[in-house]
């Protein structure tokens, strides 16, 4: 849902706003509300989070963040999942985690809900990509794909048992089959 505006916005009066649920983004000087997330999103996301920092936690190697909201480059989003190399987490002088990341996630994973425009989630992954992140990962539950980008580089487009691109240093290797095995509880 885009909010209809009588004047543009600025970024900086964006962050002042107070918080929406779900999240609002704010891109090229508009608000956008994300969608609820649904049971399969909700899924996805936490296990990928989960997945992800039983690797990469202990060894301070990154971490995987929920919904963390990230303003850089004119715009302020909020991926499903942002990974943060340790060394590039913003921690306070106490060295807790602060509440406001500046800059991009280096790597960025948004997952596709039905009542997203697909265009939409990938412009975030590009602008996070132009800004210095390293990876992004469009997953999409009804195609069970995902669409994984690099800076510079063609999209390359994995489904089935394909392996999935992950920070070299990470001991994690995970294919499609495997993230979307997630759903089934059983």
């Amino acid at each position: 849902m885009v909010q209809a505006l009588t004047k543009p916005l600025t970024l900086t009066e964006f962050l002042q706003m107070p918080e929406t649920k779900p999240a609002s983004e704010y891109v090229n000087g508009h608000i956008i509300q994300k969608p609820m997330p649904k049971g399969r999103h909700s899924r996805l996301q936490g296990k990928l989070c989960a997945v992800i920092n039983q690797v990469a936690e202990a060894p301070k190697i990154a971490y995987a963040f929920p919904e963390l909201r990230c303003s850089f480059g004119g715009r302020s989003i909020v991926p499903d999942v942002a990974v943060f190399r340790w060394e590039r987490i913003p921690f306070t002088p106490e060295g807790n985690v602060p509440d406001n990341f500046d800059l991009p996630p280096d790597w960025t994973i948004e997952i596709l809900s039905p009542a997203q425009r697909p265009n939409r989630v990938l412009g975030n992954i590009l602008h996070c990509l132009e800004h210095g992140s390293h990876l992004g990962w469009f997953v999409d539950p009804d195609d069970l794909s995902v669409l994984y980008l690099l800076p510079q580089q063609q999209p390359v487009l994995c489904q089935s048992n394909h392996p999935l691109p992950i920070f070299p240093d990470l001991e994690l290797t995970l294919t499609v089959d495997q993230v979307f095995s997630w759903l089934s509880m059983r």
